[in-house]
């Protein structure tokens, strides 16, 4: 995956490349990648679970019910020995539940490989991931890019990176995930500084937004975990 490259030198780098993102780069400030929410990767993942679709107080008090549920700590095996009524009243839902016990299950056949995740390839990180019931691509890779700090991460599927890109670039309309991918090749290898400018392009500048179509929120915020 080769040498680490600070984000500095990362985003001086995509600054040069673009000076639609140089002018948005110099208005937003140097990125800000939160702390990780959990140093243990199978307590992110069950953490993300948790907080889909959740406003973030909601989130949170479901998430620390849960991750009280398991005597020392929530592990796989000890997730797959406590009974689904369990989660259920904790305030998990039928189909969360479900998707935390798969991802517990998957941990220990080897499917998502704890130990392993911080030396594979993003794509490879990506496809196991994406096994996992209710853990899509767009998952894995806020998985990616908040926890494992990947670099390189191009979240096309997220809507304040499309809605974000065409306020940089002052595109009439916001293009799909098909149309936005190849733009993303020229700023190989810090794909995620890009998508990170989108994100604060999209909260700093609200008035772009309002003659552009759709009504979908952002999902990331610029910093947001």
């Amino acid at each position: 995956m080769g040498a680490r490259v600070s984000l500095a030198a990362a985003t001086a780098d995509v600054a040069g490349r673009d000076p639609a993102l140089a002018r948005m780069i110099l208005r937003a400030g140097p990125v800000r990648l939160p702390k990780s929410r959990q140093p243990d990767p199978f307590l992110a993942l069950a953490q993300a679970i948790v907080y889909q679709q959740l406003a973030g107080r909601a989130a949170a008090a479901i998430w620390s019910r849960v991750a009280a549920l398991v005597p020392g700590g929530l592990v796989p095996d000890g997730v797959l020995a406590t009974p689904d009524a369990a989660f259920r009243a904790a305030g998990l839902s039928s189909n969360k539940t479900l998707s935390i016990k798969d991802l517990a299950a998957k941990v220990l056949d080897g499917t998502v490989p704890l130990g392993r995740l911080r030396r594979m390839p993003d794509d490879e990180i990506v496809r196991r991931l994406s096994e996992v019931r209710g853990i899509g691509p767009w998952t894995a890779e806020m998985f990616l890019i908040f926890e494992l700090r990947r670099m390189d991460v191009w979240p096309v599927l997220d809507y304040g990176v499309r809605k974000g890109w065409a306020v940089v670039q002052g595109l009439a309309e916001i293009p799909t995930p098909k149309a936005l991918e190849p733009e993303g090749d020229r700023f190989h290898p810090f794909r995620t500084v890009v998508a990170w400018y989108c994100w604060r392009a999209a909260e700093l500048c609200p008035e772009a937004l309002l003659s552009l179509p759709g009504d979908a929120t952002v999902k990331r915020k610029g910093g947001a975990a």
